[in-house]
């Protein structure tokens, strides 16, 4: 899916279809390519399970399966949930670090100042 939402082309066509069905000859008429072009990447948003092709008498239109962007979404909420997690943690070891550094008396933090004898 993500291959398939790489381009651009391919991106805005699922925004198109995101507000209704369209045909193929539809769908192209704003881009400067040919129904054949718009229809290679209508088959990889096909394969990647993004678009499917109805049949209204002569009509083919091409509806947008929300569900799979619905998955695709929950998926990537749960990764985001996780590294937010890491972050935190790290957040947490580095202020626990920052506070070692700060509380111990270590002068090697501070810079070296000459001792009058």
């Amino acid at each position: 899916m993500f291959l398939a939402l790489a381009d651009p082309t391919r991106r805005d066509i699922v925004a198109r279809l995101a507000s209704g069905d369209a045909t193929v000859g539809e769908l192209a008429q704003p881009y400067a390519m040919s129904v054949q072009a718009v229809s290679k990447h209508l088959k990889v948003l096909t394969d990647a399970g993004l678009v499917t092709r109805g049949r209204q008498a002569q009509r083919r239109p091409c509806r947008l399966e929300a569900e799979v962007l619905d998955l695709l979404g929950a998926w990537i909420e749960r990764y985001r949930r996780t590294a937010e997690d890491r972050f935190r943690r790290l957040d947490a070891v580095l202020a626990d670090l920052a506070d070692h550094d700060t509380g111990d008396g270590d002068d090697t933090t501070r810079p070296h100042q000459e001792r009058a004898s």
